[in-house]
């Protein structure tokens, strides 16, 4: 029997993270329910949850995005409370509030803070008025090149230049001058009115050689908010997170102090509930940083901040979603070792292209602080339908020497057949001189493969 004021959980998305969301809800005593498309229905999270419901057809727009239809689902079975995941529906304000509205408790933070933070213009003038530092960038949308060319000579070259309402890398790309900018303005103005409904540009001061360094924080049912620490997230293909571990090997004691009570400040300004994450971009030879996005959801590399801290961050959520107090002094928390996550994606190890296929063979490694994220196993089809992620592989060890050793070893017992998997590339990685020694940056791979 659960504690909480809900006794059923509905997990609004797919593959890991759905499966590890009810994990945590099982083991709190919750009644799991799943949601399904039409290609999922044999994978692993269907199955293990108590209840599951047919969504629809496999394209993401008629299943796992149709609102109508997961709060159907969440009616037809008595769910109490939804869980987004990440992804799909996780940051939409629209649907939160659909939840709510429907009687439901949100696992999230507030409709009013998921829109603070998802357009990345208001986001990083909030955060400048909060005192979180930003970089230098335009404080206004842009929709038009030459409107975009004029500001450039205000904020000043090298710019990043990304869509102001999306996330995930999408359309990103650096300009270092006048045509430059034209080019990439209108390719990433285009993706942002595609995927984002929304052709709203965003220049900012571009950092060379910056590392991509995150912060954890949950916003308590008190209303306080704690950090549990940074994540660097530096090794990224297509601006897209393939690696990450804590601590960060390019963060001083000094530096992630600041970081994390500038994160704090960041939540504290939106009263942010939850768990969610700051991102930030921190130069390392100057040993500082700047504001870059807040992700107001649970994190695809949530696992290796719980694997050095010991909190379950779902279950935080659950207990803040709830209205209870968190499972132990989350101030009190100190992070202990070190961690690495490697997201293992059904593609090509050398293009990182998708590779969809029937998995003929799945052997997971085991042994001491080994954790394992799966969505799939033997027997199951990848579809091109959604992000080709099988797994994310997690080890933690005393210190980084050993968690690179114990990773190393895993990726070597980690056997996926029938497909391509990027388990080659990490074997790369690990050999890296520069991922090796720590100083590395996110031209990490490009360099690589130069």
């Amino acid at each position: 029997m659960s504690l909480l004021v809900f006794d059923s959980l509905l997990v609004a998305n797919r593959g890991e993270i759905a499966r590890r969301v009810l994990r945590t809800a099982a083991r709190m005593g919750l009644r799991t329910i799943a949601v399904h498309s039409e290609a999922d229905a044999e994978l692993p999270f269907v199955r293990e949850a108590n209840e599951a419901v047919l969504l629809g057809p496999s394209p993401p727009a008629q299943s796992y995005l149709d609102v109508a239809r997961v709060l159907e689902a969440a009616a037809r079975t008595g769910a109490e409370a939804i869980h987004p995941g990440y992804g799909f529906l996780a940051e939409s304000a629209e649907f939160a509030q659909a939840v709510i509205d429907a009687g439901l408790v949100w696992v999230g933070p507030s409709p009013d803070a998921i829109a603070a933070m998802g357009d990345k213009i208001s986001a990083r003038n909030r955060m400048a008025a909060a005192g979180v530092p930003v970089a230098p960038g335009t404080p206004e949308p842009l929709v038009d090149v030459d409107a975009a060319v004029e500001a450039a000579r205000d904020v000043g070259y090298p710019l990043m230049v990304k869509a102001s309402a999306g996330g995930g890398g999408i359309g990103m790309a650096v300009a270092y001058d006048d045509e430059q900018l034209r080019t990439t303005f209108e390719t990433a103005r285009s993706r942002a009115e595609r995927f984002f409904s929304s052709p709203a540009i965003l220049l900012e001061r571009y950092i060379e050689n910056a590392r991509h360094v995150e912060v954890q924080v949950l916003g308590l049912a008190d209303g306080s908010v704690v950090a549990l620490g940074e994540r660097d997230c530096s090794v990224q293909r297509r601006h897209q997170k393939v690696a990450e571990e804590t601590p960060s090997p390019g963060v001083s004691d000094e530096l992630r102090e600041r970081m994390l009570a500038g994160a704090v400040r960041a939540a504290e300004a939106v009263d942010y509930r939850n768990a969610g994450t700051v991102e930030c971009l921190v130069d390392p030879k100057a040993q500082d940083y700047v504001f870059l996005e807040m992700n107001t959801r649970l994190q695809v590399e949530h696992p290796v901040t719980e694997l050095v801290t010991g909190v379950d961050i779902v279950e935080e959520q659950l207990r803040v979603a709830a209205g209870d107090e968190p499972s132990r002094d989350l101030s009190a928390v100190r992070p202990s070792g070190h961690a690495i996550e490697l997201r293992v994606y059904a593609e090509d190890p050398k293009r990182f292209l998708p590779s969809p296929g029937t998995i003929t063979r799945w052997d997971e490694p085991t042994g001491d602080g080994v954790r394992v994220d799966s969505g799939y196993t033997a027997g199951n089809t990848v579809t091109p339908f959604y992000d080709p992620l099988l797994a994310k592989l997690c080890v933690h060890a005393p210190d980084r020497d050993a968690a690179l050793e114990r990773a190393a070893d895993a990726v070597s017992a980690f056997v996926i057949e029938g497909l391509k998997t990027n388990l080659p590339f990490f074997h790369e990685l690990l050999a890296d001189p520069s991922f090796v020694s720590g100083n590395y940056d996110t031209g990490l791979i490009e360099r690589m493969r130069s």
